[in-house]
């Protein structure tokens, strides 16, 4: 039997594509990378797939907002086919600057009416973050977290700060379990929470739980040599918690 396949999408301003491409090849998948136009041109070139991520960087320059310009050419070229990928059981990941566009396009956190439930904003601070920081995961459907809990995880954005529509909207997220993944306490008792998220939010799932975004760059530590203090602390031979999203989806869909 074939591996499971994901389709990687990529962009101009795209550059996490290989690295999340690998990340999905380590987990026991096949990976396509795939450009926007090439799929538009092909929309088939996704059929025989079980998994389409959006990968992290900078798409389009992040011109007008982050991901917004992806997030309108998929809109008009794309979106039925994204709607059909999700609605035949296919996981939807979307990595940073992937989870700002899964948002935009109303693929995720969307009501009834199409209004967005959420939007990713400039981070309190106003400045671009690139950091390490700790994370918690939630009792919930989401296929990807499924058995982690807590984990360290990069994030480097500048408008990552999630912010719901209203507090009302929040409740209903919460007590649904589509805001699965949260930044967690540091040691000392204080937040790590580098973006000002309201309740601390990280990432945010589909009622199923097979449509996931998330700020932190799980293909960045899918080895524990890639952990800026691994020297004399990990194994250098043990996988990073971030594979273990990529596994949990390969399974999923195997």
């Amino acid at each position: 039997m074939l591996a499971p396949r994901a389709l990687v999408l990529r962009a101009p301003g795209t550059n996490c594509d290989r690295e999340t491409a690998l990340a999905f090849e380590r987990a026991g998948g096949i990976a396509r990378r795939v450009h926007v136009r090439a799929l538009a041109e092909r929309p088939a070139a996704a059929d025989d797939c079980q998994i389409l991520c959006i990968p992290g960087g900078f798409s389009y320059g992040d011109d007008v907002a982050s991901g917004r310009i992806l997030a309108l050419e998929l809109r008009i070229r794309l979106a039925d086919l994204l709607c059909r990928f999700r609605d035949r059981g296919g996981l939807v990941l979307g990595i940073c600057n992937g989870f700002q566009v899964l948002l935009q396009t109303g693929l995720l956190l969307a009501d009834a009416d199409g209004g967005r439930q959420a939007t990713l904003a400039h981070n309190a601070s106003g400045r671009f973050i690139d950091r390490w920081v700790r994370l918690e995961c939630e009792s919930s459907p989401c296929v990807f977290l499924h058995g982690l809990g807590e984990l360290e995880l990069p994030v480097a954005h500048a408008e990552g700060r999630f912010v719901p529509r209203s507090a009302a909207d929040l409740a209903a997220l919460g007590s649904a379990g589509q805001l699965p993944l949260r930044y967690a306490a540091d040691p000392s008792g204080g937040s790590t929470n580098p973006n000002g998220s309201t309740a601390d939010v990280a990432g945010a799932c589909d009622p199923s739980g097979r449509v996931f975004g998330l700020m932190p760059h799980p293909e960045r530590f899918i080895t524990a040599t890639q952990h800026p203090a691994w020297h004399g602390r990990l194994d250098p031979d043990a996988p990073g918690p971030g594979l273990a999203m990529f596994a949990n989806a390969v399974r999923a869909v195997s």
